[in-house]
């Protein structure tokens, strides 16, 4: 999966720039130009992706964006995490049984693999995935203009 979210773009009666998903109404921001509030909109992105994983939430699958739509990419670690959430949900494995499998000491060390903001190391993440019978694959764009 792509994890790869539109977004909507208005201006409040202040003249402020409001960003928010449509998939993820949880996540949004505002900022004084556009490229400010779409910025600060992509760290909410993935704290609310975050809440979803706190929650043991299903996460909502990105739509398509529409003509002339701009979109937020989830930066491709926490994109690898929430893949691997996924998978764990998909199999209803506990944090316990995924360590196990893992060859993990502690479910912690779990938690800390599927904390979107804990640095991990990305090869950990694939490995995991891997065990699931995922692939990890990155995609590289040009930027829109």
């Amino acid at each position: 999966m792509r994890y790869v979210y539109p977004y909507d773009v208005t201006v409040d009666e202040d003249g402020r720039f409001l960003v928010t998903f449509r998939d993820v109404p949880e996540a949004g921001d505002d900022g004084a130009t556009e490229a400010e509030a779409i910025a600060d909109a992509a760290g909410s992105l993935v704290a609310a992706l975050q809440g979803y994983v706190q929650l043991r939430r299903p996460v909502p699958p990105p739509s398509r964006a529409k003509r002339g739509q701009g979109t937020v990419a989830v930066p491709p670690l926490a994109a690898a995490k929430l893949a691997l959430y996924q998978a764990v949900r998909e199999r209803g494995l506990s944090n316990v049984a995924l360590a196990a499998m893992l060859g993990l000491s502690s479910e912690s060390e779990v938690r800390r693999l599927l904390d979107l903001e804990h640095r991990s190391h990305i090869a950990v993440v694939a490995s995991a995935l891997a065990l699931m019978g995922k692939e990890m694959v990155v995609e590289t764009r040009d930027r829109a203009a």
